[in-house]
């Protein structure tokens, strides 16, 4: 297994681990014991541990050991206002920017990502990423890339702990097509802030019930 994939599969079992609070806040992460634990070198797991950093979900400690990072609610609620009026502002720009062929690329990623069995977390990410290439601001687009790295892992958790999320996420996303298609840009920023909220009160709920 070529060492990017192993830490890729490292990353997601720890940053899960550490929504659901099977790792607490201030449990150590140790390379060589949790090399030993997947059954890798140590290269992957320091990966994955620094990917982790780069979230917010694991912090250095003393002697620079990484450690399981308290994320509270403050600091998601901050991390989602920002998240929540860069993605509007998107969806505003989408709106007055994107021509009759991105709405139906962008309608196609919906009805494709509809089907059963699809990976809902996966299908989010397309949507909102269609989005970031539809208002066609590169700076924008950089701003969030790195909001959405932080809060990827709490975005993806609503889905896999609250399994009725996906169906109203995926109505939030037809409104917002909605309002995409018909050029209101207003409603388009709206719908958006409303729908990142929405997972923001999800994914508060889902602390609140691990703590």
């Amino acid at each position: 297994m070529p060492p990017i994939r192993s830490a890729d599969q490292i990353h997601d079992a720890l940053s899960a681990q550490i929504i659901a609070g099977t790792l607490r806040p201030g449990d150590p992460l140790g390379e060589t014991t949790l090399a030993a634990r997947f059954g890798l070198s140590r290269t992957p797991v320091r990966e994955a541990l620094q990917r982790l950093a780069a979230e917010g979900l694991v912090e250095r400690g003393p002697r620079r050991a990484f450690l399981v990072r308290r994320m509270g609610s403050d600091a998601l609620r901050h991390l989602f206002e920002a998240l929540a009026e860069l993605e509007a502002l998107c969806a505003s720009l989408s709106a007055l920017r994107m021509t009759p062929t991105d709405h139906a690329l962008l309608a196609g990623i919906l009805d494709r990502d509809d089907l059963p069995g699809a990976d809902y977390a996966q299908a989010n990410m397309r949507f909102h990423e269609a989005l970031r290439q539809g208002a066609g601001n590169a700076v924008l687009a950089d701003l969030l890339a790195d909001l959405n790295r932080r809060s990827l892992p709490w975005r993806n958790a609503q889905f896999q702990v609250r399994a009725a999320r996906i169906e109203t996420s995926r109505a939030e996303h037809r409104a917002i097509l909605e309002a995409i298609t018909a050029r209101d840009a207003d409603r388009a920023a709206d719908l958006m802030r409303a729908h990142m909220g929405t997972s923001l009160g999800v994914i508060l709920e889902m602390i609140a019930g691990r703590d």
